[in-house]
């Protein structure tokens, strides 16, 4: 313990500190005030953690007994990292530390190594992929874009679990690895990208850390004083902590115990990635003498999506399954889970789509609404479906908020107009209202009342730009009076935690990057035998782990939660795929299911159940992809579209736009229109066969499509707009 451990704390101390304990349940309360020796919190997803440990440090420092400076709270993304260091700011305990384990490595290694090494540290090699690419071709070894991807990662597995070039074979062989090559091959492309990066003086984010533990371990003079300035710990999501992470969390520690630790040992998904909950499972066996708390009110869901979850867990065998927890739901009751049963992919994306535009209409954001799947090549179908039935919608996975050209850009105008206070900017002359005052300076760098037409980057930079006008107008109703510069000071701070405004749309996501989110509505997709548990789970862990996936993935819901299947790939296909087995027991009854007789489901599956299988109309090879059946031809057979006809769809696809209010792809997509330009239908009927002419569009927009087709003025166009 530091010496401020023992300070006298002032009645007015205790009084800061214990209003800080307000709101807590017994459980987090006890997590906040226990401040010495090992502490093990256990938290279920959805039980306030982040809270818990946030509200212990600041109880810490506004008392007295833990110094700012003293404590490093370490976690895994970024963006927990941003989020822990708002909400210790919020608490009135900005100096603590929160930063990623390769956050916190990395200032060390740049602030110690001219001492320990000499000279520079070496460059930081952001994307490693293209040096995997040479060092397979310098070993004459060709590598696909898939098997890239899959040796990268055995490579970061090997260095995370310490294990060496030479020593990869047999690791891989023991930890029962499903590689992508020969382990041989593996093992010598692994060692050729080493000697790559020394050869030109580089670094991985794996070397971080390893070359951090190798300077703790050689130099104690070090060690020494980087534990002179950190003495307590907090580290979260320690279930995903690899051996390398704990082998520096320890040196960091050194012989003593101020520690606390947060986990769920149902909640270990990345294993592939060398993480293993054993040490948390461990942590009493390390610390007999540790206190352990567990979380298991759940604020999150409602009793009917935790009693699906419990059920889940209820089925799991093997070491995290015996430490499962038992959440209870604190919400009011809502609607049952949605089991919905669909012939094959396409309508099944169709009818989430459907689903997913019913709840926007009933009220629901569409920011708070998420279609989660197993595998990102599984979003196509979903992005086609979304924007065919007008639903915006935003992947996961892009570059940070603050570090877009569009944002920095923005924030750049908004700094220049809050320095001349509006007095030399003719864009704010009159203009009073912070937001107005944001809209004006934005409207100069690309930002437009209604939305762009059609989507991709245009689009995507101009939500970036409408979240910083939505920002602005939240910032200005909760603190009145607010001015320009005020608010590029809460953009300063938000950029410096990676605290981002929300980009409205529907989530799409995999599992995995949707881990530590939450939405109002979830939608889990494509759950057959064969995709969850995925096919290469072979091992009884492996299978687990994919069961202990979905569960993050219920676990993701707050209200509305919606699980779906389809029985065949492609349309017309047979219907030999099955339900998760995951959902045996837990989904009510085997046939019709989540489906009502009659209802849309049962409609859409009728519809797409009298099609045949999906044919090239070129070449006769049967269709797999979206996109293809969409055109009903293979990408690379040749096209007899109509490019005229093409043309003339754009141009009234772009007239329907402006005329509604809506971007271009909510009218029709383009490979829609390429679809209609290829097949010219002639009547209804043909035209209804076309993937992406639903019932509704056909009722809306089919006697126009049909006219252009015949070459005639679709009814009610203006003859001066042609």
């Amino acid at each position: 313990m530091t010496a401020a451990t023992h300070s006298s704390v002032s009645p007015a101390d205790a009084d800061a500190a214990d209003a800080v304990l307000l709101g807590l349940d017994p459980e987090q309360r006890e997590v906040a005030t226990t401040l010495r020796g090992p502490v093990c919190v256990l938290a279920g997803a959805g039980t306030g953690k982040t809270r818990a440990i946030t509200h212990r440090i600041a109880y810490g420092v506004r008392s007295g007994l833990l110094m700012p400076a003293s404590v490093l709270a370490v976690t895994f993304t970024n963006r927990a990292a941003g989020e822990m260091r708002g909400r210790l700011r919020t608490l009135g305990a900005g100096g603590v530390q929160a930063r990623t384990f390769h956050s916190a490595a990395l200032r060390q290694l740049q602030y110690f190594w001219p001492r320990a090494v000499g000279g520079e540290l070496p460059r930081l090699l952001e994307r490693k992929i293209q040096f995997v690419a040479e060092a397979g071709a310098r070993c004459r070894i060709r590598l696909d874009r898939n098997e890239l991807r899959d040796v990268t990662g055995e490579i970061e597995w090997a260095k995370v679990t310490q294990t060496v070039p030479a020593d990869y074979p047999a690791a891989a062989l023991k930890a029962g690895r499903e590689a992508p090559r020969d382990l041989a091959e593996i093992a010598q492309i692994y060692g050729t990208y080493e000697q790559l990066k020394r050869d030109r003086g580089m670094i991985d984010f794996e070397d971080v850390l390893l070359l951090t533990v190798g300077v703790l371990q050689d130099r104690h003079d070090i060690a020494e004083q980087i534990r002179a300035q950190y003495q307590h710990f907090v580290v979260d999501e320690y279930q995903d902590v690899s051996p390398l992470q704990q082998r520096l969390l320890e040196l960091w520690l050194g012989d003593r115990d101020s520690l606390c630790v947060v986990g769920d040992a149902s909640q270990t998904i990345y294993s592939f990635t060398g993480a293993t909950p054993d040490h948390l499972l461990d942590f009493r066996t390390r610390y007999p003498q540790a206190t352990v708390v567990k979380l298991v009110r759940d604020y999150r869901s409602t009793p009917q999506v935790v009693h699906l979850a419990n059920g889940l867990l209820g089925q799991a065998r093997g070491r995290a399954a015996d430490h499962r927890l038992e959440l209870v739901s604190q919400r009011e009751p809502g609607p049952d889970p949605v089991y919905a049963e669909y012939p094959d992919e396409p309508a099944e994306a169709e009818g989430v789509a459907g689903r997913v535009r019913d709840l926007i209409a009933a009220g629901v954001p569409a920011g708070e609404i998420a279609v989660l799947y197993r595998i990102n090549a599984q979003s196509e179908g979903y992005e086609q479906a979304l924007a065919d039935a007008g639903v915006p919608y935003q992947l996961r996975g892009a570059e940070r908020f603050f570090e877009r050209a569009e944002v920095q850009k923005a924030v750049l105008a908004l700094r220049g107009s809050a320095r001349s206070g509006g007095s030399d900017d003719p864009l704010l002359q009159d203009v009073v209202e912070l937001g107005s005052q944001v809209r004006a300076v934005l409207s100069s760098t690309g930002w437009t009342t209604e939305p762009p037409a059609g989507s991709g980057a245009v689009r995507d930079q101009w939500e970036s730009l409408a979240a910083l006008v939505r920002l602005a107008e939240d910032f200005a109703r909760s603190r009145p009076g607010v001015t320009l510069a005020d608010l590029v000071v809460e953009l300063d701070e938000r950029r410096a935690a990676q605290h981002a405004p929300t980009v409205q749309g529907v989530t799409l996501a995999s599992l995995h990057a949707a881990k530590g989110l939450e939405w109002d509505a979830v939608f889990l997709v494509g759950l057959t035998d064969g995709m969850m548990p995925i096919t290469y789970a072979k091992t009884d862990e492996q299978v687990e782990e994919e069961r202990r996936l979905l569960y993050v993935g219920v676990t993701r819901a707050r209200h509305h939660l919606t699980l779906s299947w389809a029985l065949s790939r492609a349309p017309g296909g047979r219907a030999s795929r099955r339900p998760s087995r995951f959902l045996n027991g837990l989904r009510p009854g085997s046939a019709a299911l989540g489906s009502r007789p009659g209802g849309p489901e049962a409609g859409a599956a009728r519809k797409r159940g009298r099609r045949g299988p999906a044919l090239c109309r070129v070449c006769g090879r049967t269709l797999t992809e979206a996109g293809e059946i969409k055109l009903m031809r293979c990408e690379d057979c040749p096209s007899d579209m109509d490019e005229g006809l093409y043309e003339r769809l754009r141009d009234w696809r772009a007239g329907q736009s402006k005329l509604q209010g809506m971007p271009a792809y909510c009218v029709f997509t383009d490979k829609t229109l390429m679809a209609i330009a290829e097949a010219a239908p002639a009547e209804a009927g043909q035209l209804s066969m076309i993937s992406g002419v639903g019932g509704r569009k056909l009722e809306r927009y089919g006697a126009d499509v049909l006219a252009i087709c015949a070459g005639q003025e679709p009814a009610g166009a203006d003859p001066d707009d042609a």
